[in-house]
């Protein structure tokens, strides 16, 4: 497996954040805008990005309420001396019957990642075909689920012209 550079890093952590943010007409029922505003709060995570080597991942995320029963979400996460900000909001779309995410960063990455209610939380699910800045093209999906009070983000980015993969799983707790 080659070694994935500084690049490939900060696409992985892009991907971290991809599935949880949004923008969504509001007029959700009562308790889906709860749900989603129980998770206001700052958030801190710490895991493990694994491609040709291991390296910790450390973010910090803060979500804070929004118009219109939105929830506005800003993060942040460090590798290996690469950073990544990303923002934007979580909402229910009345329209499409469901919870959406969507999110802009400083990498090249952005994207729009669907949830649904799973048990007493929420489950954003992305997956998606992009090239990186180099032409190279990759599948990358990502799942951000918001349950009993916690987040984790699992994401996985696979190079499609070699296989070789980046993975991280990163819990979060306030």
């Amino acid at each position: 497996m080659k070694s994935l550079g500084p690049l490939s890093r900060t696409l992985a952590l892009a991907g971290l954040f991809s599935a949880a943010l949004c923008s969504a007409p509001a007029m959700a029922a009562k308790a889906d805008v709860e749900l989603l505003q129980s998770y206001i709060g700052n958030w801190k995570g710490r895991g493990e990005l694994i491609g040709a080597e291991k390296e910790t991942v450390v973010c910090r995320l803060s979500l804070s309420p929004g118009n219109a029963d939105k929830v506005n979400y800003s993060g942040r996460c460090s590798l290996a001396g690469t950073a990544l900000s990303v923002n934007g909001t979580l909402a229910y779309n009345d329209s499409a019957n469901r919870f959406e995410a969507v999110m802009s960063s400083n990498a090249t990455f952005n994207g729009l990642a669907v949830g649904r209610k799973s048990g007493n939380g929420l489950v954003f699910n992305l997956k998606e075909r992009e090239k990186d800045t180099e032409g190279n093209d990759m599948t990358i999906s990502a799942q951000i689920a918001l349950n009993s009070g916690k987040i984790k983000v699992e994401f996985n980015v696979v190079f499609n012209a070699t296989g070789d993969s980046l993975r991280a799983s990163v819990p979060f707790t306030k």
